[in-house]
């Protein structure tokens, strides 16, 4: 069974920013402008060389974020998380041997599952929360929805593809706690360093959640 649950940590948020980081010096602009419009719970993809560093360096220095690694295929990489000081773990999927590390750690973990069966194994072994992934290729709303009537314990955090106009229609469900996404982050406004830009599409952002109440 597993040690921690995350969705205490994801239940106060709508939007979980998906971050893919280049650097120190803009993952911390990137958490200080998101946490500034509202979002607090970052998922810093480790994608690059440079995420393991970022995960420390915001943890250590802008107090009110709530840092998690993503993309976590292997237990070493979970566990390099752990010591880089990540609040929570997310994986694209659930292995064995993920499973397995998550079941002995402190560290709460978003395991994906896409189909039916693999939402029932997760909740065999604790899990009631999950993520989606990818979300809008493998359905979208309508399959969450349908996913709600013959499996009611099991709570998403749908990734992938989603942006501000579907992300209402997602938090709208029953079976939904959060959304990932990556639109309140574009490329143009972090290669530009526009980190009000930023700071405003995260506050809209954080209002979803009571515009599809």
């Amino acid at each position: 069974m597993p040690r921690s649950d995350v969705s205490t940590l994801l239940a106060g948020t709508a939007v979980v920013p998906v971050l893919v980081v280049e650097s120190v010096d803009t993952g911390l602009a990137l958490a200080r402008a998101l946490v500034a419009g509202g979002l607090s719970v970052l998922e810093i993809t480790l994608r690059t060389p440079a995420a393991l560093a970022v995960i420390r360096a915001i943890g250590r220095e802008i107090e009110r974020a709530v840092v998690g690694a993503g993309t976590v295929l292997h237990p070493e990489q979970y566990r390099a998380a752990e010591q880089a000081g990540a609040r929570f773990v997310v994986s694209p999927g659930a292995t064995e041997s993920l499973l397995a590390h998550a079941e002995a750690s402190e560290t709460p973990f978003l395991p994906g599952a896409l189909t039916s069966s693999e939402v029932m194994t997760l909740l065999e072994r604790g899990y009631s929360c999950m993520k989606f992934f990818p979300a809008e290729a493998a359905g979208g709303v309508a399959y969450l929805k349908a996913l709600a009537e013959p499996l009611p314990e099991a709570r998403f955090c749908p990734t992938g593809g989603i942006d501000a106009e579907s992300a209402p229609r997602y938090l709208a469900l029953s079976n939904v706690l959060c959304v990932g996404g990556s639109w309140v982050v574009p490329r143009d406004a972090v290669a530009a360093g526009d980190w009000p830009r930023v700071t405003a599409l995260a506050r809209a952002a954080a209002a979803l959640r009571g515009a599809a109440e």
